[in-house]
């Protein structure tokens, strides 16, 4: 106690603070992190003492296993909690079930609740959902969530780290504690009655290093990890032979081992050398009369005072005796049973085992932890029967296909699977190995083997009688052809995929391949895409496959920006953000986002557009696809708005683009360089990025991008001929293309494109063009877009015309200003409150307004964002911040 009192005043204020915050409805996530031995849990202890009877403080630890429980700190604290959280664990429900089911527990909690995950740089990756899904909603709760990390742990690519970063950072509070001044160490040493010489230097100032060093009878000089260990193992020494028996049997466990297990291992008599190694401050026992050591140093120390064998030895005995347990109990610690089983090199046991513990970790969703159990079997699979042998290495790639991205490994996992299948006569299984390493091969952005693979997995399943595989089989390779604009191919194979799922009652499979077959025909201009898009969405949300609902209201919302029908798309888009955001769909949402932000450009909110995408870039770790149309939008705005940035950020899209080979990536980068390079009056650039498009296929090109790029040509000037575009080219296009530029401006500006008019309007020329110009001009001046309207006004001094433009403006432009879900002045008022956790009453209070009034507008703000109630609006604008405009905040500030 005297230890966490020394230099631990701030600290320890900062957790009550943030105690007090959560008592009042403001909950928050607490990062306690330092090096081993730091003092982290002296600190929590002292804190619960403190934060007074109207917290209820739980607590859950993370362990050092070979693969750590799922939901471990959840599985300690939830008999605390609900019996509604322990049944759901029993059950191994999915999270989806499971997180919700704990939120409400929370929510209805009499008391604020502080949450406390011990070690979560061992934490599963169940654990990693779990903190994140809370960390996203703590703020709107009387509950306080504290983790302790080991700092020396956890470093850049720690999923930890990851974790922390998808954190909103208002709610996140970082406490770092340092080790113990010089000053404080001789405090203590004074108070042991030893000399403090040299103390410093070898702890440097670790409480811990420097306790167990005070508690052994010399310290020893040298590195800490050696004076560490020979300090416990002084300890050790001077124990009985039954005390030093319970440590090192405990040294096996990592984290918590309860008195039933000490009791089966070592006898009834074991119960009084727990009570004296608990006195001699060696192990603690917890609420529930769980044991640990007093710190995971000294379980290292211990363990490693012991031989190999006798290492082996004791983890067959405590595997051996969880599994006399009931079946119910011995299930729910299958992780510590793989643990002890692979610490034996009890081979046959991991087999049996890992697999059981991987399926039950992947239904909680910790696919890591998953891919961890299915690893260690792998260690042992020369002892398996192939059958075996070949479906853990196809179930540790899916596994790590989610979880790990090591797709050089995977995807030789993949092949061993293949070659065992096939020698086993399992073609069925060879098909879907095949199937997955087209979408391995794909994801890396390497086309032709993606190709071959899906060919391959056809040929291989289409020899077998009409089954599941088949199906999925042939619904991937028309994901395949649409993402590469194949239209006709994606189609054929779509239907058949579609028909033989209908056969086989898949319902999955129909969903995919509805969505493979409707954004063919969408973007191909053809009847039916939009009726099977639908379907293929309302089929994905009544069976709850979000994956496939996100990638619905993606394809559709897509095909609406690219169609101009803004309409259509404002609502999927709304839509689709909303619906990601209520799943945690996080990549899927950032590409919705990147649509929004391209939607807004066309409609001439260039700042909007800029700070939504922005938003996304800003944003790490987002797979490139993902980030692609936000990046592309960056850069075509930024380049629009003169800032210097703009080619910059289009060269880094294309090189990022063209790996992919698809042209829905490369086609609307190289237009954008084109503009930009237009716009700069820099004609053999725009020339060199529309030659690399016309050498493409444009037999394969959608309708509005080949109609884009032949206008671009034409503007342009290309000297070449251009294939005279086919049907369905947009109509402004096609006037322009025909000669009649006024009537595509006009109809650019039905469609609410203004810079798209005015780019028509430079287009006219003779007795029409001063007119047009001088429209133009003031369009592009309205919206700031500088770099065209100084090229108009060149064009007008070219033309003779110059006379006939409005005068030019001096100082900065300024822009019209718009929420980017539409909402009126007011509406953003109340927004910034209901941020601020406001109430209705305190709303209409602080605003001067009537509740009905303010009633109205509240429902007004939840309607613009698709949200159901208050937290889903707090959700949204902690992954969109820029949605609290400048002006709500402003006008909120001055009432």
């Amino acid at each position: 106690m005297l230890t966490m009192l020394l230099e631990r005043e701030d600290p320890l204020e900062a957790l009550l603070a943030s105690a007090r915050s959560s008592a009042a409805g403001r909950g928050g996530t607490v990062l306690l992190e330092g090096e081993a031995g730091i003092g982290k849990t002296s600190l929590l202890q002292e804190f619960a003492e403190r934060a007074g009877e109207g917290c209820q403080v739980l607590w859950g630890w993370c362990e050092a296993l070979h693969t750590p429980r799922p939901l471990g700190p959840l599985q300690d604290m939830a008999r605390s909690l609900d019996v509604q959280i322990v049944a759901l664990l029993d059950q191994t429900a999915a999270p989806e079930r499971l997180f919700p089911a704990l939120l409400n527990a929370l929510q209805r909690a009499e008391r604020t609740t502080v949450l406390v995950f011990e070690d979560v740089h061992w934490a599963d990756n169940a654990t990693h959902d779990l903190v994140k899904y809370l960390g996203r909603r703590v703020s709107v709760l009387r509950t306080m969530l504290v983790l302790t990390a080991r700092s020396d742990e956890i470093g850049p690519d720690h999923p930890l780290t990851h974790v922390l970063g998808d954190l909103p950072s208002a709610s996140l509070t970082r406490i770092r504690l340092e080790p113990l001044s010089p000053e404080a160490v001789a405090v203590l040493a004074q108070q042991a009655g030893r000399a403090s010489a040299d103390l410093y230097r070898v702890t440097e100032g670790n409480p811990f290093f420097v306790s167990e060093l005070l508690a052994s009878s010399e310290v020893e000089p040298g590195q800490i990890p050696d004076s560490i260990r020979d300090a416990v193992w002084s300890r050790l020494s001077r124990l009985t032979a039954g005390e030093r028996e319970v440590l090192e049997m405990m040294s096996i466990a990592p984290g918590s081992v309860e008195p039933w297990l000490i009791r089966a291992l070592l006898g009834s008599e074991a119960e009084i050398l727990v009570d004296q190694c608990v006195a001699r401050r060696l192990l603690r026992r917890d609420s529930q009369g769980a044991l640990t050591f007093r710190h995971e140093l000294a379980r290292q120390a211990t363990l490693d005072r012991l031989s190999p064998s006798l290492q082996r030895s004791l983890h067959a005995k405590v595997e051996a005796a969880i599994s006399e347990l009931p079946a119910a109990q011995a299930n729910a610690q299958l992780s510590s049973r793989v643990h002890h089983a692979a610490g034996a090199g009890d081979g046959a046991r991991v087999l049996k085992l890992a697999p059981q513990a991987a399926a039950r970790a992947s239904r909680l969703g910790a696919h890591r932890e998953a891919a961890s159990h299915l690893e260690t079997a792998l260690g042992y699979v020369a002892h398996a029967p192939p059958a075996l042998a070949a479906q853990l290495y196809e179930d540790w790639a899916y596994e790590a296909g989610l979880a790990l991205l090591v797709y050089d490994s995977i995807i030789e996992a993949r092949h061993r699977a293949i070659a065992i299948w096939r020698e086993l006569g399992c073609i069925d299984k060879v098909g879907r190995n095949l199937r997955w390493l087209s979408r391995l091969h794909w994801r890396r952005g390497e086309g032709e083997q993606a190709e071959h693979f899906a060919d391959e997995a056809v040929r291989e399943v289409e020899s077998l009688p009409p089954g599941p595989e088949l199906a999925m089989a042939y619904s991937t390779r028309s994901q395949l052809n649409m993402l590469h604009y194949r239209f006709d191919e994606a189609i054929d194979w779509g239907l058949r995929a579609i028909a033989l799922a209908d056969q086989l009652g898949e319902v999955e499979t129909r969903v995919h391949a509805l969505n493979n077959v409707g954004t063919a025909l969408l973007f191909a201009n053809r009847e039916g895409g939009r009726e099977l898009l639908e379907e293929s969405l309302s089929l994905s949300l009544e069976h709850g496959f979000h994956d496939h609902a996100s990638r619905a209201y993606t394809n559709f919302a897509e095909h609406a920006v690219v169609l101009k029908d803004f309409a259509l798309a404002e609502r999927l888009l709304a839509e689709g953000i909303a619906f990601c955001a209520r799943y945690d769909l996080d990549s899927a949402a950032q590409y919705l986002l990147g649509r929004q932000a391209e939607l807004r450009m066309e409609q001439g909110r260039f700042r909007e557009a800029e700070t939504i995408a922005q938003g996304v870039m800003s944003l790490e770790r987002l797979p490139v696809v993902m980030h692609l149309p936000a990046l592309t939008v960056l850069g075509r705005v930024r380049a629009r708005l003169g800032e210097p940035s703009g080619s910059t950020l289009l060269q880094q899209a294309l090189q990022e683009a063209l790996p992919t080979g698809e042209p829905q990536r490369i086609i609307p980068v190289r237009l954008a360089l084109a503009e930009a390079a237009w716009l700069a009056e820099d004609l053999s650039a725009s020339h060199e990025q529309l030659a690399a498009l016309a050498a493409m296929d444009l037999g394969n090109f959608r309708p509005p991008d080949i109609g884009e790029l032949a206008t671009w040509w034409r503007r342009c000037g290309m000297a070449e001929p251009l294939p005279a575009p086919g049907t369905g080219v947009p109509s402004p296009r096609s006037a322009e293309l025909r000669g009649d530029p006024s009537a595509a401006a006009a109809e650019w500006t039905s469609l609410g494109l203004p810079y798209e008019a005015a780019l028509a309007l430079m287009q006219v020329r003779g007795g029409d063009a001063g007119p047009a110009l001088a429209r133009a001009v003031t369009t592009l001046e309205t919206i700031e877009a500088r770099p065209a309207a100084v090229l108009a006004r060149k064009l007008a001094q070219r033309l003779g015309v110059a006379n006939q433009l409005p005068k030019a403006r001096r100082g900065p432009y300024k822009a019209a200003r718009h929420h980017p879900l539409g909402l009126t002045q007011q509406e953003q008022q109340v927004l910034a409150l209901i941020a601020e956790g406001k109430s209705n009453k305190e709303v209409a209070r602080r605003l001067s307004r009537s509740p009905r009034t303010i009633e109205h507008q509240v429902s007004a703000v939840l309607g613009k964002f698709n949200a159901a109630n208050r937290m889903e609006v707090l959700l949204r604008l902690r992954g969109e911040p820029w949605l609290l405009s400048s002006r709500s905040r402003k006008a909120n500030s001055q009432n």
